[in-house]
């Protein structure tokens, strides 16, 4: 059985226990979504992330229905239906891109604290990876007011210093695109969150490489 095989009978395994199970907290929901989105993104071949995503928002589907008043669930919700997106890519990833948005909206009118200010740092990435007017509704203006925002809750957070140092990277700014990603490589460790951040940190060291090209 496939890496992905594998993900994917676990997430059906999770939604029968989702649908029977009325125990489970909040908290040990999201912490499922993460496990399973780290095993796709981090653990799982490129070619089977669209898979592998896509069935994962099935999972999602059923925490946010069971939570509606909680913001944990729609910002993972929302960080699951963007990174499948990013893995469908073309025109047709576009009107999965404005779900998440609008996930991650109204995750913030819930709870814009939640998760260390995560609906934050991801609609701030969401704004500057997705193609500006007349395709899409990226603004850089909106990536740095929202990117920012999320910083100021979790400023030593590994995330919210990656997608702020890559987002000035994309945008010319080295010296200020170094000092944030360093700052996310000295970030504690995240507990029962070693996959994604030792996945962040091999991003991270992808981008220095870069700016260190770009200085030769």
């Amino acid at each position: 059985m496939t890496n992905i095989h594998k993900v994917i009978v676990s997430l059906f395994t999770l939604l029968a226990i989702a649908s029977g199970s009325s125990f489970a907290s909040v908290e040990e929901d999201v912490a499922q979504l993460q496990r399973e989105w780290e095993k796709v993104k981090y653990q799982s071949p490129t070619a089977q992330h669209e898979k592998g995503f896509e069935s994962l928002i099935k999972l999602a589907d059923k925490m946010v229905d069971q939570n509606p008043n909680r913001a944990e669930p729609l910002i993972w919700h929302g960080i699951i239906e963007s990174s499948y997106a990013g893995a469908k890519g073309g025109l047709g990833a576009l009107g999965h891109v404005k779900n998440a948005k609008k996930t991650l909206e109204k995750a913030l009118e819930i709870n814009p604290s939640a998760l260390d200010g995560s609906a934050y740092t991801s609609l701030g990435s969401l704004y500057y990876q997705v193609p500006g007017w007349p395709i899409g509704f990226g603004d850089d203006k909106k990536a740095t007011e929202f990117l920012k925002k999320g910083l100021a809750i979790n400023p030593d957070g590994i995330d919210p210093n990656y997608f702020y140092g890559d987002f000035l990277f994309r945008n010319g700014d080295l010296a200020g695109a170094e000092r944030a990603l360093r700052k996310a490589l000295s970030a504690p460790a995240r507990k029962g969150r070693k996959v994604a951040d030792d996945g962040r940190r091999k991003e991270i060291n992808q981008i220095l490489e870069k700016i260190a090209e770009k200085r030769k």
